[in-house]
């Protein structure tokens, strides 16, 4: 699998899947989960609210539509929220690898990832940067592109400088 890194917005990304850092409820959200609600537009609202109508855990994922956007499937993986006190990194590797198992059984070969728990969830960003590179690794998997989409400058030169 190639581990690639761009700097952009994730909501763009011309892949097979992008992968959503969703809260537990799955309903939308600020940051990443706002961006990609707002640019697929409401089914994939609607396609979270139908496929999971409790959500997800922390550290499981799950796929919906991805209407609007440019990809086929949202992966929606939960994040821990360091900031509240949840800081078992097996938590966020689970999250990476889910995305993956999600990604295999839907035929998904190019998966978008933002730096998930990275924003306002406060996961220190050396180790929201090494986990996913960490996962993607040691994967075996059949996505041919891991593309770590980094939002600013200074994040897309730790990402490639981890690299």
């Amino acid at each position: 699998m190639d581990i690639t890194v761009v700097q952009g917005d994730i909501t763009a990304q011309d892949v097979d899947a992008v992968v959503n850092a969703a809260n537990r409820g799955m309903r939308g959200g600020g940051g990443v989960d706002g961006a990609i609600h707002r640019a697929g537009g409401p089914a994939v609202l609607a396609d979270c609210v139908s496929r999971y109508p409790s959500g997800l855990a922390t550290g499981d994922a799950g796929w919906t539509t991805a209407g609007d956007l440019a990809a086929r499937w949202v992966i929606h993986v939960v994040g821990p929220n360091y900031r509240a006190g949840e800081r078992d990194r097996a938590l966020l590797l689970s999250c990476y690898s889910r995305a993956l198992e999600v990604a295999d059984s839907l035929g998904a070969a190019t998966v978008a990832f933002p730096l998930v728990s990275a924003g306002i969830y406060g996961w220190p960003k050396q180790d929201a940067i090494a986990a996913p590179l960490e996962v993607f690794r040691s994967a075996t998997t059949s996505v041919t592109e891991a593309r770590l989409v980094a939002f600013d400058a200074a994040t897309y030169e730790q990402i490639r400088a981890a690299l």
